[in-house]
């Protein structure tokens, strides 16, 4: 094994202080390797004008969010990506896998920042980039003006006071806390009502598989977290979803030991949401995410996807 890991992330300060979140407990159980970080540029973030996440998608042939830095993991140019897990699609390159999911996880739940909903008034713009944002917005309030936009977290933040004169911003707990950015005004979304992103507050650690990298980390990560976010995954990648797909899930462990998965998918206008949930072991929750997903498909859910789907 090579005394030095080459670690690849994006640019932003959020992902920096994701590979530091990581890394902080390896350096202990490690002290022989040096981990060597590495930027990498993606589509998401070079691109700043284009109005959806899922164009800049196609137009990069990929994720917004993880395709060069895949690439550069396949290449051999880093031996570990450090995602952040929602925005990595539910089939990783060949070659590549994902290591157990760190722990602990962070907030899953979302926040609305700059205002709570009971405040907002009538036809309030608030500004969010995600389609299930969107549409779980709308089917809470559907009077709201939901404002597309993009960009790094105190960007969005920012928003609030600019020139857009938005009521409110919506933007993930986890990069909040992760930031120490929470404002003083807002409201944590409950996850039961506003189910997260799949994945949403976990990290993603992505290694070539077989490597010396996935060797040497082999044993690290949470078993119940990882769990956890397996199921979400396997439900979305049953549903064909991702970041343009207002599909919202969330696992937990319950107290006797066994895996929870509750769910919803809704339109993009908010009038229409199914809703399932379910329970299963923890060592397979890939059969979990089937389930619930084959549940929310026979509620409905394949003709709102089909719906969100046409050209």
């Amino acid at each position: 094994m090579s005394d030095v890991v080459r670690i690849g992330s994006r640019a932003s300060k959020l992902a920096r202080t994701q590979v530091t979140e990581w890394l902080t407990p390896l350096a202990d159980r490690f002290p022989a390797v040096r981990f060597k970080r590495e930027i990498i540029l993606e589509g998401g973030d070079q691109d700043r004008v284009t109005p959806t996440l899922a164009e800049v998608a196609k137009a990069a042939g990929g994720s917004a969010f993880s395709t060069n830095q895949e690439e550069a993991l396949v290449s051999g140019r880093v031996d570990v990506i450090v995602h952040s897990l929602k925005d990595l699609p539910t089939t990783v390159y060949e070659g590549t896998t994902l290591l157990t999911t760190p722990g602990p996880r962070e907030d899953v739940r979302d926040v609305l920042c700059g205002a709570t909903l009971d405040e907002l008034p009538r036809g309030a713009r608030v500004g969010t980039g995600a389609p299930r944002r969107v549409a779980q917005l709308l089917a809470l309030r559907p009077d709201l003006q939901v404002v597309p936009i993009r960009g790094n977290v105190p960007g969005r933040l920012a928003r609030i006071k600019g020139q857009d004169r938005l009521h409110a911003v919506v933007l993930a707990a986890a990069g909040l806390n992760r930031l120490g950015l929470t404002p003083e005004v807002h409201q944590v979304l409950d996850p039961g009502v506003f189910p997260p992103s799949p994945g949403q507050g976990a990290l993603g650690i992505q290694v070539r598989t077989e490597s010396s990298a996935a060797r040497l980390l082999a044993r690290t990560g949470d078993p119940e977290v990882d769990a956890c976010v397996r199921a979400e995954r396997a439900l979305l990648a049953e549903l064909h979803g991702g970041c343009s797909v207002p599909v919202g899930a969330w696992g937990t462990m319950s107290p006797d030991g066994s895996l929870h998965l509750s769910a919803a998918v809704t339109s993009l206008d908010g009038a229409v949401q199914v809703t399932a949930a379910g329970s299963g072991p923890v060592d397979d929750p890939e059969k979990l995410g089937l389930s619930v997903a084959t549940d929310l498909l026979t509620q409905g859910a394949a003709s709102i996807l089909k719906a969100i789907r046409k050209p």
